[in-house]
């Protein structure tokens, strides 16, 4: 899957959407400069609404406006990372206990769709797809324990930790682990098993912040120094 392009009369929420993959999946890579008068152009909107969806991306800690001078996309922040991960952690392990315990019929198949979709994605070397199926599961496991508002919560927080976790997902081998470690969270889930859920949800959580130093290193221009 390829993050789409702009194009003439796109809606703001595309627009905002297509800027927002480029810049997590590096495509705009940090420091770029990205212009609010050429992107007007593009699309064929005034400057206005284009100025409300930097806005936005700056405010999500994307890009960096800087008066008088221009527009560039952030580099990644280490304490904001840091922070993502607690209010991932704190939230999310919370949560998937009670989707273990979750009476709801259909949470299994649910859940392997999710697993068997992933699984096709591995195959085909789609590191999008399955960045964005990684995504939908979290959130329906939320909506599963019976909370589908925390997702946008926790959506908000994550912005930066989802850029170093799509970095760790260009390899392969990163992708399988991931899926392994999903396989055994949705089992947890889906026997009843609250506890283990939760103990396999915070080691999932911990993957990628674990290996910060060595994507750091490897993607050294991505990271503010």
């Amino acid at each position: 899957m390829a993050v789409s392009p702009i194009r003439p009369r796109m809606s703001i929420k595309d627009l905002y959407d297509v800027l927002y993959m480029r810049i997590l999946t590096g495509e705009l890579r940090p420091g770029a400069a990205i212009s609010e008068t050429r992107i007007a152009d593009e699309v064929g909107l005034s400057r206005t609404p284009v100025r409300q969806v930097f806005q936005r991306l700056a405010d999500a800690g994307f890009l960096v406006v800087v008066p008088q001078v221009g527009t560039y996309v952030a580099p990644i922040e280490i304490s904001a990372v840091r922070d993502a991960q607690f209010v991932r952690e704190m939230l999310e392990c919370s949560a998937v206990a009670e989707a273990a315990t979750s009476p709801l019929a259909d949470k299994e198949a649910r859940l392997h769709r999710f697993l068997e979709d992933q699984r096709r994605l591995i195959g085909k070397g789609d590191h999008i797809g399955f960045f964005l199926s990684d995504e939908a599961m979290h959130r329906a496991l939320m909506e599963i324990a019976g909370h589908p508002h925390v997702w946008g919560m926790i959506a908000s927080a994550k912005v930066s930790l989802d850029r170093l976790r799509y970095l760790s997902l260009e390899r392969i081998d990163w992708l399988e682990m991931i899926f392994r470690q999903h396989e055994d969270l949705v089992n947890r889930v889906v026997a009843g098993d609250p506890d283990g859920a939760t103990k396999v949800m915070q080691a999932h959580l911990r993957t990628a912040f674990a290996a910060i130093e060595r994507i750091a290193a490897e993607n050294a221009d991505f990271f503010a120094e």
